[in-house]
């Protein structure tokens, strides 16, 4: 590849010596021929294409008429949008709809327009939907594309629905309405998981865990308590995205260049008709804000963060170190190599996808920390990395319910492992507290039993009453109702503890909420 650019280019100082340069090429046509048999009829077809593409004349441009010559191939592929900015259809036509109806109303275009206008922008949709529509580089992005081709079914109509309208206030109207349905979404995703989660803790009632602190045992934790905790995780991540979506329900329509319009634009009307709270107050801020992606794939990365969070829980859990979880086949995955091997490799993708959202929001941040007001070109960018994190975040979420709802708790390996760590060390200390010991010197007292336990190799109930009280004798017979993780999760009462009562609370509280029977 380097001699032949070299050879073909006449700008490059390289020339390969006469000899070398006569076998480089001889060899090089020799095994073209040999190894492509129809290279000939391909270049033949190729060169064919490239005539009829230079003889086709370029179509002009709708913003056009100020230049004399059409822009280069280079940058036509480098400007266009609409490979990825057409998933943006149904929207750019609804705020079309809204619009036109307005321009009607306002006695800009005539009624009869207005119906030939919506009449085709329904047979743009239905050809879209059907994949019959012919999606034009040429035409740039999803708004040229469907005015143009508005223009080529309804005619002269057409040519009047971009009155009082920029394509810089219509696309942040599209990418608003699109975001709003994106976190409707998003939201239906998360209930879904939490429903799992609840559904995994009810089926799981008075399991005990251990529970961890530095990926330490601490102390003993209902396994229902641990799976609420993730529901209320991304019960505040909903939250977020409700609040998001609040902030972002203004209209920037009519706001067109930057500067507003001169023409008697009812605004209002077309922001009720797209469910908009009220139209943004300052047409430069409606052009050039991109605060409501910010903020939403802010909330998009939190929640990618959480769910990477619970990935890596249940692949730790799914490890012959822990064997807690055991994944069903149908959300795991073998080794090419290693027969043995059932990996959830789905739980691996969703923390690994979490980095993608995350990137997004880093690449929009940067994206819009140079820019001046108001619209500028930069923000034809904003659109992919939403796009992703929608996609990657209703992916992740789906995933993590699939898996919840199959996944099984060994509780034999689990139950075996308790013991381990004297998880009921902090109850001991509580216990000598309500025996008005300070909980500085209750803490002591139980470290050195723990001390004690481990130069016997025995569990703190496995302590005799007098070996206790030669620790301290404050110790009486009804300390052994404190020892042991059943006892131990038996006297957490506090509000929100993993108490079984207060655990019964919590489950009965998300029942409800979740409308859970």
């Amino acid at each position: 590849m380097v001699f032949s650019s070299a050879l073909s280019s006449s700008s490059s100082s390289f020339t390969l010596p006469s000899p070398l340069r006569t076998h480089y090429l001889s060899t090089t046509l020799t095994t073209r021929s040999s190894t492509f048999p129809n290279h000939k009829f391909i270049k033949t077809r190729m060169q064919a294409q490239t005539t009829n593409n230079a003889a086709k004349p370029k179509e002009a441009k709708l913003w056009g008429g100020r230049f004399e010559e059409g822009v280069t191939d280079a940058v036509e592929r480098f400007t266009e949008s609409v490979s990825y900015d057409k998933q943006l259809y149904k929207h750019d036509i609804r705020g079309s709809i809204a619009h036109a109806s307005m321009l009607a109303k306002q006695g800009l275009i005539s009624v009869s327009d207005r119906d030939s206008i919506i009449e085709g922008l329904g047979e743009i949709e239905k050809r879209i939907e059907s994949g019959e529509f012919n999606w034009r580089a040429d035409r740039e992005d999803v708004h040229m594309n469907i005015e143009a081709a508005l223009t080529d079914l309804i005619g002269e109509p057409a040519k009047k629905l971009h009155t009082s309208r920029s394509r810089n206030d219509q696309v942040v109207t599209d990418l608003r309405l699109w975001c709003r349905d994106a976190i409707d979404k998003i939201l239906a995703s998360i209930k879904q998981l939490q429903v799992s989660l609840l559904k995994l803790a009810l089926n799981n009632q008075g399991l005990i865990v251990p529970g961890y602190t530095h990926l330490q045992r601490a102390q003993p934790v209902l396994l229902q308590h641990l799976l609420l905790a993730y529901v209320e995780e991304i019960e505040r991540d909903a939250g977020r995205l409700i609040d998001c979506r609040a902030r972002m329900n203004f209209c920037p329509l009519g706001a067109c260049a930057l500067a507003g319009t001169g023409l008697p634009i009812d605004r209002f009307m077309t922001s009720d008709a797209l469910g908009f709270t009220a139209p943004m107050r300052n047409s430069i801020d409606a052009v050039s804000d991109r605060d409501f992606l910010l903020e939403f794939l802010s909330a998009n990365a939190i929640t990618a963060v959480h769910l990477s969070r619970l990935g890596e829980e249940w692949v730790l859990w799914a490890s012959e170190e822990f064997g807690f979880i055991t994944p069903s086949d149908s959300v795991s995955t073998g080794s090419s190599i290693m027969p043995r091997k059932k990996n959830p490799d789905p739980m691996e993708l969703v923390r690994g996808k979490s980095a993608r959202v995350i990137g997004g929001l880093v690449t929009l941040l940067t994206l819009c920390k140079g820019l001046p007001h108001a619209y500028n070109r930069d923000l034809q960018e904003d659109k992919e990395p939403v796009f992703d994190s929608v996609r990657t975040i209703l992916g992740m979420l789906e995933v993590l319910s699939e898996f919840a709802m199959n996944i099984t708790f060994n509780r034999e390996r689990i139950q075996k492992a308790l013991p381990a760590g004297y998880l009921d060390a902090t109850t001991l200390a509580d216990y000598l507290v309500k025996k008005g010991v300070p909980f500085r010197t209750s803490h002591d007292i139980a470290g050195k039993s723990v001390a004690s336990c481990t130069s016997k190799n025995c569990q703190l109930l496995d302590l005799s009453l007098d070996e206790l009280r030669s620790i301290n004798p404050v110790f009486d017979k009804d300390v052994y109702e404190f020892l042991g993780v059943e006892n131990a999760i038996q006297k957490f009462i506090s509000y929100g503890s993993t108490g079984s009562a207060c655990v019964a609370d919590q489950l009965d509280y998300w029942m409800k909420k979740l409308e859970i029977k």
